[in-house]
């Protein structure tokens, strides 16, 4: 698909949804398989001045239930496998209008907008206008509706694609889901107002990103990715010779992968920080150290401070809460005006939750969310530094650290190990980590897993991991 192509299809889709009577500043929702088609619903939708809510194609009709009953969208598109379910949904929530839409860009949609007119007067959106609704992956309480600005989505993708040095010569390897900032705003807006190009996948498949490298020049990902090409024999240093940058995000990238990565290929990962209420915070620099376990530097026009996540006190050094404030945070939250209060400081800082610090040279490092920091004995530890001591040790894959309630600490550490070695045992782990760790630090319990329970981002989903072991310390 050209330049040239895209805004006639997407005026198609925008006169369609016009005269479905969707008027500006409402909402189009979408619970699709990634597609080509999507993308354009997305456009069509800016153009319209409505606001885009996409959905995780995984969620349950529970699940999307919740969502339309929040959003109140206009209209809703999805699967033609879930019609029925969804057009129950519709007539229980009010929604006047759904549409089916498939991997393949087929579906009621595509019949409806044959015949539409190709020429459309976008609307006059300015800078504060909505653009988008992205609800939060709700780990603790009900899911919340992040509320996101043309200006929020203007501003960083031209902030990125200077930082980074997109041209329009570039092409990018599109493998991420598009429900999701990654893979919606950071990597498509940025494709779009460089005037580069994309190379489409439906999803993540190691032995096409190999097979398609000689053709791209960029890649993001979430570490997961990486992981699975360095487990790929194929994956060699010839196949990442013409890539020029890979990303990473939207969960932590281990030192030892980063480390690995770099051996394996010349190349080092770019690691960078960012939320749904922000979009990009953070990028280690395109031109300079890119630090293992760090998240890099605050972007142009972002400003980026550690505070006493008790008291609210900004400190100088040492552990405390990310808080962020710039032209890239967001709105609020969708219809909870208390919960947005309570997320800002008086002067605008917008409080992330997670926790972390900067250290002399700049750089931003993240130890963990404040919600999975652990009072063992009155101390604090923090996950992600006992993590990379564990994730070093010869045969781990990838270690998450938890909390789990303990008679007589409070809290006990536990590490929950994904292991590469089948012979590794829970004493070798525990005196390994004592050889750099405090008493304190190291873990109590080790548990060995298959694999790591995660999100469709790949991050560790913890909270699963302490509910299943609640018990561990229980007596008896």
């Amino acid at each position: 698909m050209s330049y040239g192509e895209i805004p006639p299809a997407t005026a198609r889709l925008a006169n369609l949804f016009q005269s479905l009577g969707v008027r500006p500043g409402e909402r189009i929702a979408i619970h699709a398989e990634k597609s080509v088609q999507a993308l354009l619903v997305y456009l069509a939708a800016l153009r319209l001045g409505a606001v885009f809510l996409p959905l995780n194609p995984a969620y349950t009709s529970a699940e999307v239930g919740y969502f339309l009953t929040d959003a109140e969208p206009a209209l809703l598109l999805c699967d033609p496998k879930s019609e029925a379910a969804m057009r129950i949904l519709c007539g229980e929530t009010g929604i006047a209008h759904l549409l089916t839409l498939d991997a393949g860009g087929e579906g009621t949609l595509a019949a409806a907008a044959v015949g539409q007119p190709d020429q459309f007067d976008d609307a006059a959106s300015g800078s504060d206008d909505l653009a988008a609704i992205l609800y939060t992956s709700g780990t603790t309480g009900r899911s919340k509706g992040a509320m996101l600005t043309h200006g929020n989505l203007f501003s960083n993708a031209d902030t990125l694609r200077e930082y980074w040095r997109f041209t329009p010569a570039d092409r990018l390897l599109h493998a991420l889901p598009i429900y999701h900032a990654h893979g919606l705003f950071v990597a498509i807006n940025v494709t779009l107002v460089t005037g580069s190009s994309m190379i489409w996948l439906p999803r993540l498949d190691t032995g096409e990103l190999v097979r398609l490298m000689p053709e791209a020049s960029v890649l993001m990902g979430v570490p997961t990715f990486y992981t699975r090409l360095l487990a790929d024999p194929a994956f060699t240093r010839e196949v990442a010779a013409p890539m020029r940058l890979f990303i990473s995000g939207s969960a932590p990238l281990s030192a030892e992968t980063h480390k690995e990565f770099q051996a394996r290929t010349g190349h080092a990962i770019l690691e960078r920080y960012g939320m749904t209420e922000t979009v990009m915070i953070t990028s280690n620099p395109y031109d300079g150290e890119r630090v293992p376990g760090s998240v890099g530097f605050p972007l142009p026009g972002v400003s980026v401070r550690i505070a006493d996540p008790e008291t609210g006190r900004v400190m100088a050094d040492g552990v405390g809460v990310i808080e962020v404030k710039g032209p890239n945070v967001f709105k609020g939250y969708w219809r909870i005006p208390e919960k947005t209060a309570q997320e800002f400081r008086d002067d605008g800082y917008f409080i992330t939750g997670d926790l972390g610090l900067i250290d002399k040279r700049g750089y931003v490092h993240i130890v963990g969310r404040a919600k999975d920091l652990i009072i063992s004995g009155g101390f604090n530890v923090y996950p992600a530094e006992v993590e990379a001591v564990i994730d070093a040790i010869p045969g781990v894959a990838e270690s998450a650290v938890i909390g789990v309630a303990h008679p007589d600490f409070g809290e006990g550490v536990v590490a929950v190990i994904q292991a590469r070695d089948p012979d590794l045992d829970e004493t070798t782990v525990i005196a390994l980590s004592g050889e750099k760790l405090a008493r304190f630090k190291q873990p109590k319990k080790v548990i060995f897993v298959a694999e790591l329970p995660r999100n469709a981002m790949g991050k560790v989903q913890k909270k699963q991991l302490r509910e299943l072991h609640s018990d561990l310390f229980a007596a008896g």
